[in-house]
């Protein structure tokens, strides 16, 4: 019978800010907490992600490599964030040259089970719940749906 090559989840070579809480069990390795950052658990934050100053993630989080996020910001519940757009019409298969990056503005929330594909998003969004992120967002406000669109106020 085979043996199956093991991998512990863990935390593992993180930068930590200071008062920084994390809920196990969660797999960390390679990345940098801000200040007062809140961690849920179920959550995995991969190598190289940049997490600022007060921001929550919460449980069953997915942050692959090249996400930076940043400060006083609110990842829900479930949220995945996506770096591999499959450009050649399949998955990169680890090849990192095709993986695209993320960076999330200061005071963002996004809510559970939100996907966030390789996008730039802007200070003071509201990304709703279930969105799916497809495209870059240049202005503050509220985004929903699949693909997310602005919601307009109310009159």
């Amino acid at each position: 019978m085979n043996r199956p090559e093991v991998h512990q989840a863990g935390v593992r070579d993180v930068a930590f800010g200071e008062r920084v809480k994390i809920v196990e069990p969660c797999n960390l390795y390679g990345c940098k907490l801000g200040d007062d950052c809140f961690i849920g658990p179920f959550t995995e934050i991969q190598k190289g992600v940049v997490v600022g100053a007060r921001t929550r993630v919460q449980s069953h989080a997915f942050v692959c490599e090249l996400v930076t996020i940043g400060e006083d910001c609110f990842v829900g519940h479930g949220v995945m964030f996506v770096n591999d757009t499959f450009s050649t019409g399949g998955p990169a298969r680890g090849r990192k040259e095709l993986w695209r990056e993320t960076v999330i503005g200061n005071r963002v929330s996004i809510g559970s089970n939100a996907t966030i594909m390789p996008v730039r998003i802007a200070d003071d969004v509201v990304i709703g719940a279930g969105s799916v992120v497809t495209k870059d967002i240049t202005t503050s406000g509220t985004y929903a749906g699949n693909p997310a669109r602005r919601l307009l106020a109310s009159q």
